[in-house]
């Protein structure tokens, strides 16, 4: 609460600038995070993950899609401006440990709030760790000391803590059915993210050999952890043998019977 009413008085070009050092900052301990969250959790590619804490420290919307909007009419001017929420609780996985933190962080401080995290017990050193480093660049930046928290012990307990304090405005959250509806269930506006786990469906009009391709590299990236990666594939009969043919020729493994 005090970072956040210290990130009021922030500029909006601070708030650039603060942004841009979270992506760095990020970068710059790509091949450390990733092995960290491997090493830490016991789960995923290490190589994966450098793709994964890439795209997100370069691909998450910062303050540049949140520009304000004037429009003028026969009843006068009129501003459209975003506010900030306040303080924002989250919950964070360990299958997307430090990608969660920075795609999160990056998208809390954008718009101006300030975060507490509960991350997964199973990745609390890392993300702790990236926090730590998150609020290094913050303060580099000449932003607040603490805009982004994070729980040294987190437990199911702390996070159900944050859900329901009266000082947090928004609950976050990433995980499964239980966080997810515990997050519902909170009594605050909630942006819940829950199992994904997707089918996906090729037909004869599509690029088999892409599709081939594209269904293996989906499903096989970090050791198919991620709920986004594709789970399970229909096709239809028409191009069935042609599908397989070209996901054995890229490398899959054909089981047959139970044995």
């Amino acid at each position: 609460e005090a970072a956040f009413r210290a990130f009021r008085d922030c500029s909006l070009d601070t708030r650039f600038k603060m942004v841009e050092a979270m992506r760095r900052i990020t970068l710059e301990h790509t091949d450390e995070l990733s092995r960290m969250a491997v090493a830490e959790t016991g789960l995923g590619r290490v190589e994966d993950k450098l793709k994964k804490n890439r795209a997100a420290a370069l691909k998450t919307p910062g303050p540049e899609i949140l520009k304000p909007e004037a429009f003028s009419g026969d009843d006068g001017l009129s501003l459209v401006e975003f506010s900030p929420f306040g303080v924002i609780g989250a919950v964070t996985p360990c299958t997307n440990a430090t990608e969660t933190i920075i795609n999160n962080g990056i998208g809390f401080v954008a718009a101006g709030n300030a975060a507490i995290f509960n991350v997964h017990p199973a990745a609390k050193g890392v993300c702790n760790y990236h926090v730590s480093l998150l609020n290094r660049a913050i303060m580099e930046a000449g932003g607040p000391a603490n805009v982004i928290c994070s729980i040294a012990n987190p437990t199911i307990e702390s996070a159900n803590r944050v859900m329901t304090h009266p000082g947090v405005r928004l609950v976050v959250v990433t995980g499964g059915p239980g966080v997810v509806k515990a997050a519902m269930s909170s009594g605050k506006r909630a942006v819940a993210a829950g199992p994904g786990n997707p089918p996906v469906i090729v037909d004869e009009t599509a690029d088999i050999r892409q599709a081939a391709r594209g269904v293996i590299d989906g499903c096989s990236i970090d050791n198919n952890i991620v709920c986004i990666a594709e789970k399970e594939l229909l096709v239809v009969q028409d191009v069935a043998d042609l599908l397989k043919r070209e996901m054995l020729a890229y490398k899959a493994v054909e089981i047959r019977g139970r044995d």
